[in-house]
């Protein structure tokens, strides 16, 4: 809690990955990826509870042994391939309020494919939107995107085209405005906001920079190891 609002902390993990099976619950650096996730958010001093949501009874297995909440399996509907975050989210608030007569002020959405969080990183972006809730109802992790959209091609028949023609790119890359990316360090959102815009990207959304190591998602193997071995330099990992 901070200044008398209740926060909770979302990891939504879903069984089934096509682009790299098992991942949730692939070790990386000598623990399961969830667990990277689950533990920066116990690691909050403003976060009351960290909760998974998953339709797998093997992550629901390890995210309790490494201290999350799973009060509830999440739905068949509801782990689809074509199903939300925003539902899955939903769902877990509703349940939390119906079922269990908990309401938080705050959600945190950890996305388990992020792990590349610092220490700093959550409590620094909850002061953040707690300190200007007037302006703002949302705060996401921002990084700097290394090739400019402006460069994106499309292919068209045999040839190609810019993707975005509304993009100019400039001669030298320098010269292009800085593109931002929203990598899943964290999505931190007003309840209500949330439920009523329903986008984790709400019209008064600020910001927090991170660093470039840090932009990286695992969406595949590929992904998998150079996030492995990012981990290993930056953080001293053996």
């Amino acid at each position: 809690m901070i200044n008398g609002k209740s926060v909770i902390a979302i990891i939504p993990a879903r069984g089934g990955s096509k682009g790299l099976p098992g991942k949730n619950i692939k070790e990386l650096c000598g623990k399961p990826l969830i667990a990277w996730s689950i533990e920066a958010g116990l690691g909050s001093q403003y976060i009351d509870e960290v909760m998974v949501t998953t339709d797998s009874e093997e992550i629901a297995r390890i995210a309790r042994a490494f201290g999350a909440s799973v009060p509830f399996m999440r739905p068949t509907e509801l782990a689809s391939d074509t199903a939300t975050s925003f539902e899955a989210i939903k769902h877990a608030i509703e349940f939390y309020e119906n079922e269990l007569h908990k309401k938080f002020d705050y959600i945190v959405l950890l996305e388990p494919t992020s792990p590349l969080r610092e220490k700093d990183d959550i409590d620094g972006m909850i002061e953040k939107i707690i300190s200007m809730e007037d302006q703002f109802d949302a705060i996401v992790s921002l990084g700097e995107m290394h090739e400019h959209p402006s460069i994106m091609k499309k292919i068209v028949g045999n040839g190609i085209e810019p993707y975005c023609k509304e993009l100019v790119m400039a001669t030298r890359r320098q010269d292009n405005e800085v593109a931002y990316f929203p990598y899943g360090v964290a999505y931190i959102l007003k309840t209500q906001t949330l439920l009523e815009e329903k986008s984790f990207y709400p019209h008064r959304t600020t910001h927090r920079i991170i660093k470039r190591y840090q932009c990286y998602e695992i969406d595949d193997i590929y992904d998998f190891l150079a996030i492995e071995n990012i981990m290993k330099r930056e953080w001293k990992i053996k």
